[in-house]
């Protein structure tokens, strides 16, 4: 058993469903990445035949990308790691790094956490695309946990509600382009912040 602390960030999915107990949480960001929509999903958001696109990091040294940090001690960190194993390495091609994450509320000193990252050298990694293409593509997909655009409207929300005025263009120009694709999904967007559990 574990009686020390963990640090886990989440930039895509577990900013809104982490799905394992946790101490506390915080917002803020990491740098020295950007979030891309270029990795597959072919479990969760997607299948074998169409896989959806969900994010990972890609180094860049001039951004940086915001999440949440969630700080798991005692026996929630064997518990947490042993889910995160499944949900994002087994199930999501996904390898842990660590990185120095920056909270968001002032006097706060920087932290090491843990992040889950693909990269191309993966089976289902998808890699870039135009923003048309990547929007038509979560358009269409669904997998296990639902449909790919929930996934993208709930991390577009996110960033509304807990980062507001931090720009993200790549994120926001595929939002706008699916919604684009889908106007009934106009009324559903406006109760995404239930959808996606905050």
């Amino acid at each position: 058993m574990n009686d020390g602390s963990l640090w886990i960030f989440g930039y895509g999915s577990l900013v809104w469903k982490p799905d394992f107990k946790f101490k506390r949480r915080e917002v803020g960001y990491i740098r020295g990445y950007k979030r891309r929509f270029w990795h597959g999903d072919n479990v969760y958001r997607g299948d074998d035949r169409m896989p959806g696109r969900v994010v990972t990091l890609v180094e860049d040294d001039n951004a940086c990308t915001w999440g949440v940090a969630y700080e798991v001690t005692g026996s929630q960190i064997d518990e947490s790691l042993r889910y995160l194993t499944v949900r994002e390495v087994i199930n999501g091609g996904y390898v842990s790094h660590r990185v120095q994450f920056v909270p968001r509320d002032k006097g706060q000193s920087p932290l090491i956490a843990l992040v889950y990252i693909a990269t191309e050298d993966n089976p289902i990694y998808l890699g870039p695309a135009s923003t048309e293409e990547i929007a038509a593509q979560i358009s269409t997909c669904k997998g296990k946990m639902g449909h790919n655009i929930e996934y993208l409207l709930c991390l577009a929300q996110f960033m509304r509600l807990y980062c507001p005025g931090v720009e993200d263009d790549h994120l926001f120009s595929i939002e706008a382009a699916a919604l684009a694709l889908m106007p009934y999904m106009m009324r559903s967007y406006q109760t995404m912040p239930a959808l996606c559990g905050q």
